[in-house]
């Protein structure tokens, strides 16, 4: 923050919460995401997203919703920060923000999770599985979201609105991804209900584990969520089964024994708490990877541009074509979902 945003948020806290020195910023994320800060103020210590200067995608940076939903799952027993207050005028950063609380504990990026035992990473896994299946136990309207996103038809709505992106990229077509977006319609299982809060980025990554403990704490980056079909965050969270360390940090043709439970112990694992016993096809996976390939489409056309966000965009635009070739590997080799 600069010195004057920092003096005019001193302002606004010192009228929130009572006169102390100055508060402590450190910025912890950046990119293409909203801009997120430590915040330590007097004995209170916190997290601030804002939204990003500068004009919006409509829909994008939507904070407000990211607020919405932590303050309607604070009486349930769904693992996020407290949510403290949104601010949404524009006249203390420049752009609306909001205060949550900030918890200890620690965030794995790599999925084998290097240094540590088997029993561990098992547990580790199993304590995503438990917490994914916390928040699809939720019924939306019981905590006033009922209203959070379109019900229904969520993969139809999704597969139509990722292909019409994809058709307008700028790039060179993809083979494999023109594949997918001619296949994964008719293979599309019929629509079962199934409504939930859905994440929309569920990975361990964005997992805050206790300090000891092999348990979810805190959930964290919400930008995404909107009402959907659980099993788009069950797939999601199944993507590193189906791609290598240098796919995006998925954990395919790992040697040794990890003791990183399977993709069926894992789903197993979820069921078990969720309650139900449908079975994840190999359409759900699919549907993630084509989501993350257009989105590496996306990276490329704004690397092209001139306008890519992330220090690593050009790093990454090439994975459009791996993710896509994956899908289709998930789709083929499971025809009739035998060993999925």
């Amino acid at each position: 923050m600069t010195e004057v945003e920092l003096k005019a948020l001193h302002e606004f806290l010192a009228a929130t919460f009572g006169a102390t020195e100055a508060p402590r910023c450190e910025k912890i994320s950046g990119g293409q995401s909203n801009p997120t800060f430590f915040v330590d103020y007097g004995d209170r210590r916190m997290v601030l997203r804002k939204q990003p200067q500068g004009p919006l995608l409509r829909g994008a940076h939507a904070i407000d919703r990211e607020f919405r939903v932590l303050k309607a799952l604070a009486d349930t027993d769904v693992p996020v920060p407290g949510a403290i207050l949104y601010h949404a005028d524009a006249d203390v950063l420049d752009t609306p923000f909001y205060l949550m609380e900030r918890l200890e504990g620690r965030v794995f990026e790599n999925c084998a999770l290097p240094g540590m035992s088997g029993e561990q990473r098992r547990a580790i896994y199993f304590g995503m599985a438990e917490a994914l299946a916390k928040l699809h136990r939720i019924e939306p309207e019981a905590i006033g979201l009922g209203d959070y996103g379109r019900p229904g038809n969520y993969f139809e709505r999704q597969i139509a609105r990722w292909s019409k992106q994809y058709d307008e990229s700028t790039g060179s077509r993809i083979s494999a991804l023109d594949e997918l977006v001619a296949r994964l319609p008719s293979l599309m299982p019929p629509d079962d209900g199934k409504v939930t809060i859905a994440h929309g980025d569920f990975r361990l990554g964005n997992m805050l584990f206790h300090p000891t403990e092999p348990r979810v704490v805190g959930i964290l980056d919400w930008e995404l969520s909107t009402l959907g079909h659980p099993y788009a965050d069950l797939g999601f969270c199944c993507m590193p089964w189906h791609t290598t360390p240098d796919e995006y940090g998925g954990i395919m043709g790992l040697d040794g024994d990890l003791g990183i439970p399977t993709q069926a112990e894992f789903c197993a694992h979820y069921h078990a708490q969720v309650g139900s016993d449908a079975p994840l096809l190999p359409f759900h996976v699919a549907f993630a990877l084509f989501r993350f390939s257009v989105i590496f489409v996306g990276i490329a056309d704004r690397v092209r541009s001139g306008n890519a966000a992330a220090a690593n965009a050009e790093a990454v635009g090439p994975l459009a074509k791996r993710f896509a070739e994956r899908a289709l590997e998930v789709i083929n080799d499971h025809p009739d979902h035998a060993g999925f």
